[in-house]
């Protein structure tokens, strides 16, 4: 007799889960798939106890005085519940694996879009930094030959780091840091004695990988929104430390700002500062841009160690 039970079991489950697959039971709401579980789970019970049952009236193993009236009643609601137990289990299995599904998509088209931004938001800055350094020696050539030639050096190793960050989205602090001295050594043929910088970075933080351009972009913004705009000239500075498991990068440049346009975005790479480092390090991340004083402008870059949140398919 089990024998012939485990048989209807696996027959009907069987059958059950082709009705569950034909009918698509498992994309349906929980406020129309419990009626339906409940009722399968009566129903099948009822026809796995009906054929138990009879068999043993057929076969005469069951004794007539060991009969219960109640027994098919009890029997049916026995099955009734080991269907319904295999129900719950079947349909959360198959819910947990579908929500896995969905959220690997989910996370896989996140990164997509994440990574198709951040290769837009770096041809957006390359343009803008090619053209204010061709810019610069263009006005130099005819005036100094030989620090024209220097300059051409600059922009060439620019351009060789340009063309490779476009295969990654981080790159070492030291080759961006190296790629500012290059900037700031064309900016310093053109800018002359009104223009005076100076860089520290501790050696602690030279491997740490951070945003390419992005301190590029906002030096430049320092000599384009301060210094250039003060018949003196000014200075910029800029320091990199780690701080409490944080990259913390300052830079400093002579000038004043509005905090207004400041916060409402109006240039300065704010924008897009703000939305790569979203994009890759999620709130974690930190830019700020403000008057340290009447005549200096402070703008602060902070950075978590190793809590990248984005990765790059090409990467």
């Amino acid at each position: 007799m089990w024998i012939l039970l485990c048989l209807l079991g696996l027959t009907s489950t069987h059958i059950y889960r082709s009705i569950i697959k034909k009918h698509n039971w498992l994309n349906l709401s929980l406020s129309r798939i419990i009626p339906r579980i409940l009722i399968s789970s009566f129903i099948i019970g009822s026809v796995v106890y009906g054929i138990v049952f009879s068999t043993e009236i057929i076969f005469d193993l069951l004794p007539k005085e060991e009969f219960n009236p109640a027994a098919p009643l009890i029997g049916i609601t026995n099955m009734g519940s080991i269907i319904l137990l295999w129900s719950l289990i079947y349909f959360s299995l198959h819910y947990f694996e579908n929500y896995k599904r969905v959220e690997i998509e989910s996370l896989i088209w996140e990164a997509a879009v994440k990574d198709f931004e951040l290769k837009t938001l770096k041809s957006q800055l390359n343009p803008h930094f090619m053209f204010n350094a061709m810019n610069s020696i263009r006005a130099l050539i005819e005036e100094d030959p030989v620090n024209a030639k220097n300059a051409i050096t600059k922009l060439s190793n620019i351009l060789r780091y340009s063309l490779r960050i476009d295969r990654t989205e981080t790159v070492p602090l030291e080759d961006e840091i190296q790629t500012v001295e290059d900037y700031l050594a064309l900016e310093k043929i053109r800018f002359e004695e009104r223009l005076k910088y100076k860089i520290f970075i501790a050696p602690s933080t030279c491997k740490i990988e951070i945003p390419p351009m992005m301190i590029q972009t906002l030096v430049e913004n320092g000599i384009k929104h301060g210094i250039s705009k003060l018949p003196e000239g000014g200075e910029v500075s800029l320091t990199s430390n780690i701080e409490k498991n944080h990259l913390v990068i300052r830079i400093e440049n002579s000038g004043f700002i509005n905090e207004e346009d400041v916060r409402n975005s109006k240039g300065f790479g704010i924008s897009n500062t703000k939305h790569r480092l979203n994009l890759l390090f999620g709130e974690d991340a930190f830019f700020n841009i403000s008057n340290k004083s009447d005549k200096k402008v402070l703008t602060e870059l902070i950075i978590p160690l190793g809590a990248r949140k984005n990765e790059s398919f090409n990467s």
